[in-house]
């Protein structure tokens, strides 16, 4: 256990792994606060209870005195009680407060986007305002006073600002500061003016000085106004949301009002969840004495997806949501290019249905060669991390990105393209022998990425080569403890602030 000051952190999230998730922020609020527990700190963390969360398997339970809350969205009164369980499977045991309301969440089995529709909820901009105000009234009941609160992404955003408006005459908050984790800044959560009411915020904050971005109330503006700190996912993406009006939604120039409280901290992995010598997904485990046991997988991953396998051909895989901003259109047009080569792809992954539909095309032309897997499937993710010999991963955009990671520590070799957290943990082949772990591209286009594909089947026809960066790649250290112990250190300067 770390020595230094403890720290009481609420730790305020949208979702959280094994609970629900849609995406990394799922992992990151599970892992984060369950390292913080280990150094020593009181943690505690508030998520909506969604309809799609299993009480019973969860043991969550109710709570006898954190029943019938009330809060007021405008001019509508809205009740909602707390229900409680604990992160599961950890020795600091970490507390958990589902804010519970029927008609917002718990009916909703989805998180932000109605299934019917595909649309976003048309009342999320309710949703999320009842879950910011009931953080509060919930410390208030539970006398339990954070010394830090620590929201995530534009969903908890409005909590700093009722910190700073509504509760600044509480006494019981009179020491809390703020820290708001940024994971993506493309999503801002903009809303009609006319939201604005609902907040229960004076009309001098509806304003383009303040909440209002676009001509319409953004919850992410408040959220990086009022927090006393911010910080997103990595160094690399802090410095790209500060120089680029196209990363951060147009918010770069209030980024850069804030820019000497605004930090990059970069993701860790959870090793006992990602770590080739114990994942029970995989065939056979492996580490670095044991490299060769890395094969098994190989064999195993193609022949599941209908291949046949041929340890001289390389297995390049895609684990990726089906968008635009993770490089899938560079896939997408790479692809017929990329079958005239010795090799073999597979790819996991769900999202726009013309790539569902591009992808299956290619499954049928290309029956020796390309094979996809068009849902989400955890226990698969591992197999093909542990199997594969190359990662595709030519994002866009990538605030941190976990899958490069993954694959680096499982010795399968990521080819990504310069941006974010991708510059922050992937060291191109150039840099020698000594250091590099895979390929590292600018110029975002096809011919940059198929360039990438022919130098890594270079590397594979030289095995000592070869071997040398999938050792590099295996020695990295991206332990949750190391981003922990520095989320401390932005809690340590916020509280002498």
């Amino acid at each position: 256990m770390a020595s230094g000051k403890k720290y009481k952190i609420l730790f305020i999230t949208s979702e959280l792994f094994p609970f629900v998730k849609t995406g990394g922020l799922a992992d990151v609020s599970a892992s984060l606060p369950k390292e913080l527990a280990a150094l020593g700190h009181e943690v505690r963390i508030v998520v909506p209870r969604y309809g799609a969360i299993d009480t019973r398997k969860f043991k969550i339970h109710d709570v006898v005195r954190l029943k019938d809350f009330s809060v007021k969205l405008g001019e509508k009164e809205v009740l909602f009680s707390v229900k409680s369980s604990f992160l599961p499977n950890i020795r600091n045991r970490v507390q958990i407060y589902f804010l519970d309301n029927e008609e917002y969440f718990g009916k909703r089995k989805s998180l932000y986007v109605d299934p019917m529709t595909g649309q976003n909820y048309s009342d999320n901009d309710e949703r999320f305002v009842l879950f910011c105000r009931g953080v509060f009234e919930l410390i208030k009941k539970l006398g339990w006073v954070p010394d830090i609160i620590h929201s995530n992404d534009w969903q908890t955003s409005l909590v700093p600002a009722f910190l700073k408006t509504i509760y600044k005459n509480d006494e019981i908050f009179k020491k809390t500061k703020t820290l708001t984790t940024f994971h993506n800044f493309e999503y801002g959560g903009d809303f009609p003016v006319e939201s604005f009411k609902k907040t229960g915020l004076d009309e001098e904050f509806n304003t383009d000085e303040h909440l209002l971005h676009n001509g319409k109330l953004n919850f992410m503006k408040a959220g990086i106004i009022f927090s006393d700190f911010i910080n997103t996912v990595s160094p690399g993406y802090r410095d790209e949301v500060l120089n680029n009006p196209a990363l951060s939604s147009g918010l770069n120039e209030v980024l850069n009002g804030r820019k000497k409280d605004f930090f990059g901290v970069i993701n860790g992995v959870d090793r006992a969840i990602w770590n080739p010598a114990t994942d029970k997904f995989i065939v056979k485990n492996f580490e670095l004495k044991t490299i060769e046991n890395k094969y098994f997988n190989k064999k195993n991953l193609v022949e599941r997806f209908g291949l046949s396998y041929n340890n001289a051909t390389p297995v390049f895989s895609i684990i990726s949501r089906l968008y635009d901003y993770k490089g899938i259109d560079l896939i997408a047009q790479s692809l017929p290019e990329l079958m005239k080569q010795d090799i073999q792809i597979v790819l996991l992954g769900t999202g726009e249905l013309k790539y569902l539909n591009i992808f299956d095309e290619f499954t049928k032309k290309y029956p020796s060669k390309f094979a996809c897997y068009l849902g989400f499937n955890d226990e698969l993710a591992h197999l093909i991390e542990a199997g594969s010999d190359f990662l595709l991963m030519p994002s866009k955009t990538e605030p941190c990105g976990l899958n490069q990671m993954y694959s680096l520590l499982y010795g399968t070799i990521p080819i990504v393209r310069k941006t974010g957290g991708l510059t922050d943990t992937v060291i191109d082949i150039s840099a020698g022998n000594s250091t590099a772990n895979g390929f590292v591209f600018e110029e975002y286009s096809t011919k940059a990425l198929i360039l990438q594909v022919q130098k890594a089947l270079s590397l594979y026809k030289d095995k000592d080569g070869f071997q040398t960066m999938i050792k590099n790649g295996m020695k990295s250290e991206f332990s949750w403890v190391l981003s922990a112990k520095k989320y401390v250190e932005l809690y340590k300067n916020l509280s002498a602030s």
